[in-house]
């Protein structure tokens, strides 16, 4: 008997487009002779829809057209079932859609992959892919995970925080700023990836602009010193934080001249791409990444830990800076579902990608079975005790 798999992706988020083809790519693998694969797509508005539409990705140039030949849907859960049923009820006959036996998330950005999707999927009891709703939300929040790596050893850049309130006066966050870090310097959302409103600053005037360029993207920003001989690495993970393994380095080509990758370099190849984006997959790279075996060895460690140190599940890509001046390695950054769930970090190793979307799969339904073991309730009848208690054990009614 197929298991029903529902997949979700899009929902109110700047990286809104990247999902649609990270889910795309993803579904087009998975195994359809396990899976009865249902895909659920969020619109801007976080609306809900379903249908067959949803597998092909040139469906997606015009989205109005593809709703309508698509249902509106919500999960509910009745009779100790999740089930995806049509928003708009018919007067006659089923509007049962599917039942759902599991959720894959395959969103990036703001609201879906910071923990609010994941904790909306936990309030259902629906095993879902991934990281869990702490690791997720650790995750997103830049400035949060490098507290907490910093806390454990692990090596981070230093950083000022900054909340939108504070750009009232930005002549003294810029002053705050320069007390910590000479110049250059980078600004970027706390909880955005893809390179959204990230930015260099070489002086006063350019760090006002690239904060309030920021903040036009988030209510929270952070300002670290710039590496400025820069070599950028990742390195993927798999597992959870009894067991994981690491991937092949890459190392992404910057075009000449540029000091961050921009979203148009990552997802559209500069932007000169034709037909349907790949992706994270068209982002040029070097695999393996070219840096010592020392460096390698060290990265893919750390990558480990810090995956486990932070509970994650799943597959993650973790981005690290190598200062070629000095020889030291910073992490970056966690994508706790990077995009094209990093599939092509993994095909060098010999792992296929449907046998990854296996891996992640077997590791939601695995941890759903862990947690049906812990109590989260006890035996006790207080509401049929008579009259009502406070916390202290005093009368509310009297």
């Amino acid at each position: 008997m197929k298991i029903n798999l529902a997949v979700l992706f899009g929902g109110k988020s700047v990286e809104h487009e990247v999902s649609v083809i990270s889910a795309v790519q993803a579904m087009a693998s998975m195994n359809k002779e396990k899976y009865n694969i249902i895909p659920v797509y969020m619109t801007k508005g976080n609306e809900f829809y379903t249908g067959e539409k949803l597998f092909d990705i040139n469906a997606f140039k015009d989205i109005p057209a593809l709703l309508s030949e698509c249902t509106e849907c919500v999960f509910v859960r009745s009779e100790g079932k999740v089930r995806l049923i049509r928003r708009k009820m018919k007067k006659f006959g089923s509007n049962l859609i599917s039942d759902v036996d599991a959720a894959f998330p395959i969103v990036h950005g703001t609201n879906v992959e910071d923990g609010a999707l994941q904790g909306y999927l936990q309030t259902l009891d629906l095993p879902y892919v991934g990281c869990d709703v702490l690791s997720s939300a650790v995750g997103m929040d830049k400035y949060v995970m490098k507290i907490l790596l910093k806390e454990a050893g692990f090596p981070v850049l230093d950083c000022c925080r900054f909340s939108s309130f504070e750009i009232t006066d930005p002549e003294k966050c810029a002053a705050r700023v320069e007390e910590r870090f000479p110049y250059p310097v980078i600004v970027k959302p706390i909880n955005l990836g893809s390179s959204v409103g990230i930015s260099r600053a070489d002086d006063r005037d350019s760090l006002i602009r690239s904060m309030e360029d920021a903040f036009s993207f988030s209510d929270r920003i952070l300002v670290e010193p710039a590496v400025v001989e820069l070599k950028e690495v990742n390195c993927s993970v798999v597992g959870d934080s009894e067991e994981a393994e690491a991937s092949v380095c890459e190392e992404p080509v910057q075009a000449k001249g540029e000091e961050i990758l921009s979203y148009e370099q990552k997802y559209t190849g500069g932007g000169k791409s034709s037909g349907g984006s790949k992706g994270m997959a068209s982002l040029k790279r070097k695999i393996p990444a070219d840096i010592t075996p020392q460096q390698e060895e060290y990265i893919r460690k750390i990558a480990v830990d810090a995956f486990k140190y932070l509970g994650c599940g799943g597959v993650t890509r973790i981005d690290f800076m190598i200062d070629t001046a000095s020889d030291k390695i910073y992490i970056n950054e966690i994508n706790t579902i990077p995009g094209s769930l990093a599939f092509y970090l993994w095909e060098p190793k010999g792992v296929k990608y449907s046998e990854l979307l296996e891996r992640m799969i077997q590791l939601a339904l695995k941890r759903y079975r862990q947690r049906e073991k812990i109590n989260y309730s006890f035996d006790t009848n207080i509401l049929a005790m008579g009259g009502s208690f406070g916390a202290k054990g005093s009368k509310l009614n009297k």
